[in-house]
């Protein structure tokens, strides 16, 4: 984080982070796999499944980062976190290839927190408002739709082919909107980005979502993030920003 005092004025974009911050994956990938498993037979709990495909998420994204393996997609990873997890549980052979393309596709709908819509809504009418996510281009693109999300833009980390919280990504979102990265205002829910945000020399802003992973987790806390802005919505993010 930069040691400049913040100045909302200097603000010209506000990037939001997707998973958790803005969409609730949790409830909307535990509900998606419960139906599928339903519909297979199988006894897993769709939110602990959902808990330990999210598990490997960072881990996954870091072998691309690192240079472990060639570029690929949020899609392809969470593809092969799949079939490594239903070979741990002992169900492989019992999910099928169009039962696995719908579990991987069930992280192209998920629902919005209750305050998402309302609060981008609000922000849109000063600011650009962008997705910066980990998600593909078609992902967001897709999730967006299906949440009725009021985006200006998607900012996928495809176009930087790495992920956050490589600096790569948040400057190539500044620069594609031209714009200098401490124009940028990264908000998320998530420690490990905001932190990544700042080292690139954006500015940041913590959204605290307690439920973000599910009732059995416990979600960072405001009091763990070091941000310029720490809030419980989107609408207190518009009043702290001084947005009518």
């Amino acid at each position: 984080m930069s040691g400049q005092e913040f100045d909302p004025a200097s603000i010209r974009v506000l990037a939001f982070d997707i998973f958790g911050t803005t969409v609730d994956w949790y409830t909307g990938v535990a509900r998606q796999a419960a139906e599928i498993f339903t519909e297979l037979g199988l006894g897993l709990d769709g939110g602990a499944f959902a808990g330990e495909w999210r598990d490997r998420y960072l881990p996954s994204m870091a072998r691309v980062q690192n240079h472990e393996r060639d570029w690929a997609y949020l899609d392809t990873l969470h593809r092969e976190s799949l079939d490594d997890l239903l070979r741990q549980h002992g169900v492989a052979e019992a999910v099928d290839e169009a039962a696995r393309a719908r579990l991987v596709r069930a992280w192209h709908r998920l629902p919005a927190w209750d305050d998402s819509v309302a609060g981008l809504t609000r922000l849109a009418g000063r600011y650009v408002v962008a997705a910066l996510s980990n998600g593909g281009f078609a992902l967001l693109t897709h999730l967006a739709k299906d949440a009725k999300l009021p985006f200006d833009c998607i900012l996928s980390a495809e176009l930087a082919r790495t992920y956050k919280p490589d600096a790569q990504v948040y400057r190539t979102a500044a620069g594609l909107l031209d714009v200098a990265p401490e124009q940028v205002l990264m908000v998320a829910a998530h420690k490990w980005d905001l932190d990544g945000a700042a080292a690139a020399g954006l500015r940041t802003a913590f959204v605290e979502r307690p439920r973000e992973k599910g009732p059995d987790r416990a979600a960072d806390r405001a009091t763990d993030v070091a941000a310029d802005i720490s809030v419980t919505s989107f609408p207190a993010l518009a009043d702290a920003l001084g947005v009518p």
